[in-house]
């Protein structure tokens, strides 16, 4: 199986474009909230080592957390109101 198999790989570019794809991939992480973003990657390696069952609860109760912070509401209001968001997290 290759990489692009495995999940591992969702976009080849050419070479010659390789930086402007990655820079505009790091622009879209970049607009997110921080919190939001270390929350994330602390979950996905937190629950990396847990069984299935435990997994699924650990980050079912980071996600509640995640909705009761500033920033989701934040990020909420900004959909509805289709404008870019003012994270305060």
């Amino acid at each position: 199986a290759t990489a692009r198999e495995f999940g591992l790989i969702n976009r080849i570019v050419p070479r010659e474009y390789l930086n402007q794809v990655v820079s505009k991939y790091a622009q879209t992480i970049a607009s997110k909230s921080s919190l939001v973003i270390k929350t994330g990657k602390e979950a996905f390696y937190a629950q990396a080592e847990m069984a299935l069952a435990d997994a699924y609860a650990y980050t079912g109760r980071v996600m509640v957390e995640n909705m009761l912070a500033r920033d989701a509401e934040e990020g909420i209001g900004a959909f509805v109101g289709k404008r870019k968001p003012e994270w305060k997290d």
